[in-house]
């Protein structure tokens, strides 16, 4: 890079001065830096940690962008920007610098704290610092750029200005992110963040560097049409960003895949010339790997998430979006980043081509190696289908980027020591050797190239005391030899994880069984809740290969071993090939969507007729979680509102209900992975006429089958109640005959199951001239059945032995606890009762007073003022039955409303109604 050390007046052939301002920039770097070796290190231990550190993936991917990449992009990005424009900042400027990033990192750390426990008001007030921080660091960058006089380089610096003002637009998508929004926004908004912060952020910053970067790098002239390509690029990627931005939020895949290929059009304009450098003069060490590994990789990911979202189209999910979010931050940022310190860092620390020729050599060590091992792991990584190859990729890639660390260590102690000994030459007033005498081009001032100028290759001597040191790229052939022990490292990691991965496919397996070598290949098909055939015989130590295809006409089905080998969620007519590693004893695979192995979708694979009793069974249950229900709801949880919504308007009703899947809070510290309309557990409350009609428009944005059946309505369900395909559609019509509190429900094969998980409503039809009442207030029971982990599916096993955890209230255990039902003296209130199940009944009581008038299922059982002269405790309703009951309440007071069959109450099925006078 132009002047990218020193100004001219200074020799850095000598110890520079006290004060001067490469002394200056060198304490700058080394406190501005300093953030990037604090978060590198709490990487290394989230990845050491594993999964018992929550939301380790997404800390994995933040600590990376945020910690380690935006602190670094802060500092090189300056660095950068002095020497394209020869600005020389005062010491006002830099301490300002300083200050900017550690509260750039204090943002970063809120809301990586703030993540971990689901605190989402932490997030956004780390996301705000964030934001703030860049929106500073572009502003900055801006002044800098109309200070100067227009340069040939300049377009690097609009590239940084540009990527810092996207950062704080993808830190707002993150924010809102936190909140857990309802689908299809959860999915759109992490579209669009992924779209504003790798693509835009990452993306832009990373081209706008490799353009007079990777030339210097190499150590050969820039292309002709580098500098012009690159402003084209510019315009171009950020087009693609606000294109991608429009159509996630919008929901327009068709516009999401244009702004992913254009942002890969882009790239492609810079590559050409990237391309062209390298074919003149390959690389030949750590930077040159590295760095042109990374481009490979974010070319790969925009391809494949261009593809994604052309094959997905309606139906991409948010697993589709992340699937390879992880090994692209680590591959393209990561190793992009560790590339360039690598080169730069011998740069910073200066004292002339001697020395800068050795400190690079120090950092360079075992370059080929470690590139290999890093990029073949990240291979292995995204790629291997079994638990432990995937991990065993991991750690080899993990592996090769720690290299970095003991390489920066030496070059640092080998930089040291030569400039102590030529501090000490030159307080002796020794002459400065021949090679040390740098003159003020940009190649004597920092032993790199401008762009457009190669490299110096006269040989140079170092200061007294010091041997010759090595050239800075090791030879070819030494290269080759590190590549291959690289290449041969990742296929020995992939021969132990697979052998591993097979003697853990066989689970609970009692002896060694050595494989065969052969393959058995059978077919499976899905449909019906079953596998066809159902069972498999697989000779001891053969591997077994799976080609699963789903028959089901309707429903979603997978294939989950336990040795970590699984298929994706195939759509009816899909199809894939899971390798199920070696079988050395019985073992099982079955369907993870909830509920369907319960009714039958497990595989049976035998060693020589043996039983695959080891595999599990699945009608074990687990224990009840303990919840404390004395807790208030989560931060993020929204009570649900309920009184009765005002009856429609007109008598001709159109609606839409949206099936989605999010994690949903249930319970205080207790979430499930739900089954929803319209992003809710408990559908909306639908209240309307005898004799209205109903046009009900049911869509699937879901992973699996789903449909609905309305209680309320007398129609066939042939075609009205079938299940529907993911990103399927259905109109469902019908007419309010009569009168009552109608449930309304998944009627999709496990019922039990989407029942429990969320998809459940109620259809309020009063009866003819009811009279009024003071207040209204709709209360839907239903039971759940918790993993023994959050955010998981509910528990198959427990619904069939019902033995619910939860019961609640309207989607939520003790939500009317802490927020009350309110009334006065003196109103008559009436509360609509309805048993959603799935499998559990009520008998509804208000404690402290009774009940004047009963309805239940259609007719009243209890009037005001009856000739017994009678009241009513409860009402009684069994799963899917409904009614109502009123009230009068005489005194002030917090009156107490439950199922009193007392296990269900404990379980949650208990609020409050405050009555003021």
């Amino acid at each position: 890079m132009p002047e990218i050390t020193s100004r001219p007046q200074e020799d850095p052939g000598r110890p520079a001065p006290k004060g001067s301002d490469r002394t200056r920039r060198s304490a700058w770097h080394r406190k501005a830096s300093a953030p990037v070796s604090v978060w590198l290190v709490a990487l290394l231990a989230v990845v050491i940690g594993g999964h018992w550190i929550p939301q380790q993936r997404w800390l994995l991917v933040h600590m990376v962008t945020l910690g380690v990449a935006t602190t670094s992009i802060l500092v090189w990005g300056q660095y950068f920007t002095e020497s394209i424009l020869h600005e020389k900042l005062a010491e006002p400027d830099r301490k300002r610098q300083v200050w900017r990033i550690r509260i750039l990192n204090l943002g970063v750390l809120a809301c990586c704290v703030g993540m971990v426990p689901s605190w989402p008001w932490v997030v956004v007030a780390g996301a705000t610092v964030v934001g703030l921080a860049m929106c500073w660091y572009a502003l900055d960058l801006g002044l800098q750029v109309r200070r100067a006089l227009p340069g040939r380089f300049d377009a690097t610096v609009r590239f940084y200005s540009a990527a810092a003002c996207l950062l704080p637009l993808g830190a707002i998508a993150g924010a809102v992110m936190a909140f857990s929004p309802e689908e299809p926004w959860r999915t759109r908004l992490l579209m669009a963040h992924q779209g504003l912060n790798i693509m835009g952020f990452v993306g832009l910053t990373a081209v706008g560097t490799l353009v007079t970067l990777w030339p210097t790098v190499l150590r050969t002239k820039m292309q002709p049409t580098q500098d012009r390509n690159g402003r084209r690029a510019l315009w171009i990627m950020c087009a693609a960003v606000l294109v991608m931005t429009v159509g996630s939020l919008a929901g327009w895949w068709w516009l999401e895949a244009a702004g992913v290929l254009a942002e890969l059009a882009g790239l492609c304009v810079v590559g050409v010339d990237l391309v062209r450098c390298a074919m003149k003069k390959p690389p030949r060490d750590f930077p040159g790997y590295s760095m042109g590994a990374a481009v490979i990789w974010f070319a790969i990911w925009l391809g494949w998430l261009a593809a994604t979202i052309l094959i997905k189209r309606d139906h991409l999910l948010q697993e589709d979006i992340t699937a390879l979010t992880v090994p692209v931050v680590v591959g393209f940022l990561l190793q992009l980043l560790l590339g360039a310190m690598s080169y730069l860092m011998p740069m910073v620390m200066g004292g002339g081509p001697a020395i800068v020729r050795a400190t690079n050599a120090r950092m360079h060590t075992l370059g080929a190696l470690r590139g290999t091992a890093t990029n073949a792991g990240l291979v292995i990584w995204a790629l291997a289908a079994g638990t432990w190859t995937s991990r065993i990729g991991l750690g080899l890639a993990i592996l090769g980027m720690a290299g970095f660390l003991p390489a920066m260590v030496a070059m640092v102690k080998t930089g040291v020591g030569m400039l102590r000994a030529k501090r000490a030459a030159a307080e002796q007033k020794a002459p400065v050797p021949a090679a040390d005498r740098a003159d003020h081009s940009p190649e004597g001032r920092s032993g790199a190239p401008e762009p457009g100028k190669a490299a110096p290759a006269s040989k140079m001597r170092t200061p007294t005391n010091h041997p010759a040191p090595a050239p800075t790229a090791p030879t070819s052939r030494r290269s080759f030899a590190e590549a291959a022990i690289g290449l041969g490292a990742a296929l020995g990691a992939v021969a132990v994880g697979r052998r591993l991965d097979g003697d853990t496919s066989g689970s609970g397996s009692s002896g060694h069984v050595t494989a065969t070598g052969r393959t058995t290949t059978v077919k499976i098909s899905m449909k019906d809740m079953h596998y066809h055939p159902s069972a498999v015989e697989v000779p001891a130590g053969n591997r077994l290969v799976v080609q699963l295809h789903n028959a089901d006409p309707e429903q979603t089905h997978d294939l989950y071993f336990p040795s970590g080998a699984a298929s994706r969620r195939l759509a009816p007519g899909q199809s894939q090939t899971v390798d199920a590693g070696v079988i050395s004893a019985p073992t099982q695979g079955w369907c993870t969507i909830v509920g369907h192995r319960s009714m039958g979708m497990e595989l049976e694979v035998t060693v020589g007729g043996a039983s695959a009793s080891q595999g599990g069974s699945s009608t074990a249950t687990s224990t009840r979680r303990k919840i404390d229900l004395t807790k208030a709801p989560g931060a993020g949880f929204r009570t649900r509102d309920a009184r009765l919504p005002a009856l429609l308007a007109g008598r001709d009703h159109t609606m839409t209900l949206t099936v989605t899947e999010s994690t949903q809070e249930v319970a205080p510290g207790a979430t499930i992975r739900a089954m929803t309309y319209n992003g809710r557990v408990m559908g909306p409350a639908i209240h309307a006429r005898i004799g209205d009609t109903m046009d009900v428009h049911l869509v699937n944005r879901g992973s699996m089958g789903h449909s609905i059946d309305f209680h309320a309505g007398t129609v066939s369900p042939n075609a009205v109640m079938r299940t529907i395909s993911p990103g399927a559609s259905l109109d469902y019509r019908f007419t309010l005959h009569r009168s009552g509190v109608w449930l309304y429900h998944c009627s999709t094969m496990p019922m039990s199951s989407h029942i429990a998980a969320g998809m459940y409503g109620a259809v309020v039809v009063p009866p003819h001239d009811l009279a009024r009442a003071d207040r209204e207030y709709l209360l839907v029971q239903s039971e759940t059945y918790l993993d023994s982990a959050n955010g998981k599916e509910v528990d198959a096993d427990k619904i069939a032995a019902e033995t619910p955890d939860l019961t609640m209230f309207n989607g939520h255990a003790n939500q009317y606890v802490f927020a009350p039902l309110t009334a006065k003296v003196g109103e008559r209130v009436r509360i609509w009762v309805l048993a959603a199940g799935p499998s559990r009944g009520i008998s509804f009581h208000v404690v402290g007073t009774q009940f004047d008038t009963v309805f239940k299922e259609g007719a009243y059982l209890l009037r005001p003022d009856n000739a017994e002269g009678g009241g009513a405790q409860a009402l009684d309703l069994a799963s899917a039955q409904g009614g109502f009951v009123e009230m009068v309440f005489e005194e002030p007071g917090r009156y107490t409303f439950v199922n009193h069959s007392f296990v269900e109450m404990e379980r949650g099925a208990r609020g409050l109604i405050e009555v003021i006078s």
